[in-house]
């Protein structure tokens, strides 16, 4: 008897615990949809109604920023078949609503039409008096859309929501590469509880969770914010058909910030041109020009071919298979050493290493830099380099690889490739996403740790320390160093083609540049590039500003305290 008892007491035990667990997740987890379908009892629907996750920026300071979300409202719509009297019942709807007379008027008088939208995004106080209103062939519906609170803030990271075919879908950026993370499953409100809650703890521990979550990305969004403002005086000052720019952790392969120009306005894409959705800093190809020497130089470093004390004779040009090939200005500096190969960036010095080294091996060294695969970076369409002259057994065509030109790049490949240089010599994933947060409370947090060393820690401090020397005495003659800082950087100039034609085209350009700072110990990378700017050449004279300004404010807004505190004593002295 007592033993029946206490089973039966088991068993109400479990049972009540059911019943708390289930209304744990009626109430709170699946409250709102809930909500929604009570609502829905008074209220037509008659409009696509969705529910999504949402996307979050991060501040420095871990606060987590809207940057996509989903938001709750009404639309207001008429049946022009049933509406007479338009002139009064836009009068009346004039009221609360902000409509266009002659639009509403044209609207109306489509009397083939039974459902003509007139207002969207209204909140419930404006609804609630509409429908006071009580017209004959005015309608309220449930409305749900995607807002995006930065408008074009990261508007090429970030992607938008539309429809894709019948259904609405995540269309461009992180919107499309995480749709299955942040599209919502209608089916599994009605879920047996059991078969939710334990598919959902397997799903979110598993590598393939299907199961919806909010994402929290890596990119932080004042920084976000200086370099859009950045790239767009390069660009309204020099004219430029594009320019772009990336802000990364070389050590882990955060990027804090992504952008491009032009843009557009993510809660107004419709109005955009389509060709600006996609985002060129993953998806198109460049030859970038003299940014790559450091690379060919790390190569021979690393190699053991060359040191930065190692020297040739520059005559300033010299003949490849029938080719000329010559400095940026045709001059011959005499006997001169690897370090001045960078200073004065001499196309004739990156052709002796790449010489010195051998096709086969200077191909070799290229590729383990990644150049001309995805990097696996977590959004949609990564191109992949153009390296086939690196295959070449022709030296014209590796000599010119050798400065950047022939070969082409995506900017998120040469971001990672440029990293191999400050980090300590290993390959980086470069990431946006560094969380997810599951419906079900559970979590995973990403964290890419690299496994490939490219080249040696001590390739890398050399050329670190190369390209320090480069920001010390040559850049601006010396002007733009900064106190208390050691940077590490190289600019580049890179001759363009037209689309679709062979050749280089006369006074048209690609102007990179890259650095990162502290150099031996480095907290951020920056990338800049545009393409055409106009009446000019060097991509000193255009890139230098703003780099020195985004450097500038990343030093004082992360609070980088200096690693030469003997520049700061010696600045004060004087």
């Amino acid at each position: 008897m007592i033993g029946r008892i206490r089973f039966i007491s088991v068993i109400i035990i479990l049972v009540a615990l059911v019943m708390i667990v289930r209304l744990y997740f009626v109430q709170i987890v699946d409250g709102k949809t809930f909500s929604a379908d009570a609502e829905r009892q008074n209220i037509n629907e008659n409009t696509i109604s969705y529910d999504r996750g949402n996307i979050y920026f991060e501040s420095k300071d871990r606060e987590i920023i809207p940057a996509a979300i989903s938001r709750s409202g009404f639309t207001v719509a008429i049946n022009p078949k049933v509406i007479e009297n338009p002139d009064s019942i836009y009068k009346q709807l004039s009221q609360f609503l902000v409509l266009d007379e002659a639009e509403f008027l044209a609207k109306v008088s489509k009397k083939d039409d039974p459902y003509e939208e007139i207002a969207e995004h209204l909140n419930t106080e404006t609804a609630n008096k509409v429908q006071e209103l009580n017209i004959y062939g005015v309608t309220i519906s449930t409305d749900k859309w995607r807002f995006y609170p930065g408008g074009s803030l990261a508007s090429n990271v970030i992607g938008f929501v539309g429809f894709d075919g019948d259904e609405l879908a995540g269309r461009y950026g992180l919107e499309r590469y995480y749709e299955d993370t942040l599209k919502k499953d209608p089916s599994k409100i009605y879920n047996n509880f059991f078969a939710e809650f334990f598919s959902n703890v397997k799903g979110s521990l598993g590598e393939d969770s299907k199961e919806e979550g909010d994402i929290i990305t890596t990119i932080e969004p004042s920084t976000q914010l200086f370099l859009e403002s950045e790239l767009k005086n390069v660009r309204e000052k020099w004219g430029s058909d594009e320019i772009g720019g990336i802000i990364i952790n070389p050590n882990n392969g955060e990027i804090m910030a992504m952008a491009w120009s032009p843009s557009f306005d993510l809660n107004n894409f419709s109005e955009s041109n389509a060709k600006f959705f996609n985002n060129p800093m993953v998806e198109g190809v460049y030859e970038m020009g003299s940014i790559v020497k450091p690379i060919t130089m790390a190569a021979g470093i690393d190699s053991g071919t060359v040191s930065a004390e190692s020297t040739y004779y520059d005559a300033g040009f010299l003949f490849l298979d029938k080719r000329r090939i010559s400095n940026y200005d045709n001059r011959g500096r005499g006997t001169v050493n690897m370090q001045e190969v960078l200073n004065q960036s001499l196309n004739t010095g990156a052709a002796y290493v790449a010489l010195k080294m051998g096709n086969e091996s200077f191909s070799d060294y290229m590729k383990s830099f990644g150049v001309g695969t995805e990097t696996g970076i977590d959004l949609p369409n990564e191109g992949r380099g153009l390296i086939k002259n690196l295959d070449s057994k022709r030296d014209i065509e590796i000599v010119t690889a050798s400065y950047g030109q022939g070969v082409a790049f995506t900017p998120i490949a040469t971001v990672r490739a440029l990293s191999v240089l400050a980090n300590g010599g290993t390959l980086i994933t470069p990431h946006l996403v560094k969380k997810i947060e599951y419906k079900s409370g559970l979590s995973k947090k990403f964290s890419f740790i690299s496994d490939k060393q490219v080249i040696k820690k001590e390739t890398s401090e050399e050329i670190s320390r190369m390209l320090t020397n480069v920001v010390d005495t040559t850049l601006r003659g010396g002007n733009a160093k900064i106190p208390g800082y050691s940077v590490a950087a190289k600019t580049g100039t890179a001759q363009m083609t037209n689309e679709g034609e062979a050749g280089y085209v006369e006074g048209k350009y690609l102007h990179s540049f890259f650095g990162y700072f502290p150099s031996y110990e480095p907290k951020f990378l920056v990338f800049l590039f545009h393409t055409y700017p106009k009446d000019v050449r060097y991509a000193s004279e255009t890139l230098t500003d703003p780099f020195l300004n985004i450097t500038k404010f990343l030093i004082n807004y992360y609070q980088i305290p200096p690693d030469r505190p003997e520049d700061v004593i010696n600045t004060l002295a004087q």
